[in-house]
């Protein structure tokens, strides 16, 4: 039994990240997607027009509405640029057959392909609204070709709109074929499948998460009288979190043999006949949000302090040896994601706050003027902490790279960028001076219904005075920030953006920075306050196991 002080009512919440079409929730993968179609460019006879044409109508139809709730489906590219090594010599495949040429015979056709795809990407609609779907991610390499002018539309469409995700392999112990990213944040380590023996059938995008459980941390926080009770409550919670996913998995498994998926049944047939199960190359995740938080209530110091920091490496090291011991004791892949919490830090604060009024939230003083509350994402800094991206690329790296199943950094810039090269520099420099896996750049701008794109942050056209339509990253994906949801568009108001600096400058303060070797922490922004009313009496309370039908989170966030 759970300690009744834990009580397990909301809890934790769970959202479904999966590759496949699961229940109403649909995201989809696809992974070399330029490597892949690249040789049809040249055996349909495709000149440039055409193939922008053809894409043209691929990302259109990709951001029609036509999921459950009137969404559109949650859709992540991953494009190579140049073919990889471990396609590099198979022979391509088209109408289904082998062909003679190998994968590194199309690089031309890759960079015509990649050329047209950044062209429509940039261009957005008839009206300059940016195209959500398909979220594209790059893998940047070290032989990546920084100089390489088919790429310019790619820092375009970064400093415009701010659409690709960068997966970082320069300072990574991993390849990108050890790798999948999906939805906004998941990644798959391929390398835990491969263990098994038998490598990935061939297929290796045959993978996925089957769910997400997300860990309520703040409220663990405010209930422990120290860093042990901590601990020996995640521990049950996390416990209980593999049971929940343990009963999905054989649902799922159950649902699939019965023939409800009948897709995911044709595709994963190959897993099925080796291991005896559908599912058996799909992870089960267990995330958490709200770290900043917990810190603030355990210690009155943000999640930037040096004992915070410290506390937070330790919470997930446990969380990844607990992983460890439930893949032996299951025989069923476990991974450590940042979860997105789209809908979940929003709604786990508010029912914090009405059990627990003295719980510290995100934004602790706008609530108490009639402000809706929210927790901060996973183990990022509050959104309001710093204007410099290097100082909160500091703080993050080691926290970052302590996940096995995905994480994300933002950067959150005030405006359009106007010279692209300085973007190009800044990823760079992420990259090669960072370890954290995955990030992305995402400047403000506006959609005036006449007028089209503005840049930056206008509720109203400077033109004709229009009522436009402010967009950014509302976790994993681009949206007007009139539709987020009550507590998002509370975080989006305390949002502090980015200085993006020249390249000379960003050179010069990294290098002081590294001279100086200064903890750029800054003092603990809110004192500890009195924690007797947690200590009270909770211990008799009876268990409530957490509401599966009220907790799905279907953002596909």
């Amino acid at each position: 039994m759970v300690d009744a002080k834990y009580d397990n009512e909301y809890i934790y919440d769970i959202t479904t990240e999966n590759e496949h079409f699961l229940i109403n929730n649909i995201v989809v993968h696809n992974s070399n997607f330029d490597t892949l179609l690249a040789p049809f460019i040249r055996y349909d006879g495709l000149g440039y027009k055409e193939v922008k044409q053809a894409l043209q109508e691929f990302v259109f139809n990709i951001n029609v509405p036509t999921r459950v709730g009137f969404q559109t489906p949650f859709t992540n590219i991953t494009l190579d640029l140049t073919v990889p090594e471990y396609y590099a010599n198979q022979g391509v495949v088209i109408g289904g057959e082998i062909q003679k040429e190998a994968y590194r015979e199309f690089q031309e056709e890759m960079e015509l392909f990649n050329k047209a795809f950044l062209e429509v990407m940039a261009e957005g609609d008839a009206k300059g609204r940016v195209f959500t779907f398909p979220i594209p991610t790059y893998n940047i390499t070290k032989d990546f070709n920084w100089e390489n002018p088919n790429l310019d539309g790619l820092w375009q469409v970064t400093a415009k709109y701010g659409v690709p995700y960068f997966s970082n392999f320069i300072n990574s112990d991993m390849n990108p074929e050890d790798a999948r990213s999906m939805c906004c944040r998941l990644r798959i380590d391929n390398r835990e499948l491969k263990k098994r023996g038998g490598g990935l059938f061939g297929s290796s995008p045959l993978t996925g998460s089957i769910g997400v459980v997300t860990l309520n941390m703040p409220r663990l926080g405010y209930l422990a009288k120290d860093e042990d009770e901590f601990i020996s409550a995640l521990d049950r919670l996390m416990v209980l979190a593999k049971e929940s996913l343990e009963v999905k998995r054989k649902v799922l498994e159950k649902f699939t043999e019965e023939g409800l998926y009948p897709y995911t049944k044709y595709y994963l047939r190959g897993v099925k006949e080796r291991f005896g199960e559908y599912w058996k190359n799909h992870f089960s995740t267990i995330g958490l949000v709200g770290m900043n938080e917990a810190c603030l209530n355990m210690f009155g110091e943000n999640i930037a302090s040096k004992k915070s920091r410290e506390f937070t490496s330790r919470v997930l090291d446990f969380m990844r040896d607990k992983l460890l011991r439930f893949q032996a004791e299951t025989g069923n892949n476990y991974n450590l994601e940042a979860t997105p919490a789209e809908g979940t830090s929003y709604r786990l604060a508010k029912k914090d706050k009405a059990r627990y009024p003295e719980i510290i939230c995100a934004n602790e003083a706008e609530w108490k003027k009639g402000a809706e509350p929210f927790y901060t994402n996973s183990t990022q800094l509050p959104v309001n902490y710093t204007e410099d991206v290097f100082e909160a690329l500091d703080l993050q790296d080691a926290i970052q790279t302590k996940y096995t199943g995905g994480t994300v950094f933002h950067m959150f810039a005030g405006e359009r960028v106007k010279d692209p090269t300085t973007v190009k520099v800044l990823v760079r420099r992420i990259c090669e001076l960072y370890r954290l896996p995955y990030f992305t750049f995402t400047p403000t701008f506006s959609v005036c219904p006449t007028h089209g794109y503005i840049a930056g942050e206008h509720y109203t056209c400077p033109e004709c005075g229009a009522e436009t339509e402010v967009y950014s990253r509302v976790v994993g994906y681009l949206r007007p920030v009139t539709q987020w949801n009550k507590g998002k568009r509370e975080e989006f108001k305390k949002r502090k953006t980015f200085v993006v600096e020249a390249e000379a400058e960003a050179v010069q303060r990294l290098k002081q920075r590294r001279e100086r070797k200064e903890d750029i922490v800054r003092p603990p922004q809110i004192k500890a306050k009195a924690k007797a009313k947690a200590k009270r009496k909770y211990a008799g309370e009876q268990l409530n196991l957490v509401d599966f039908g009220g907790g799905v989170d279907n953002k596909g966030d």
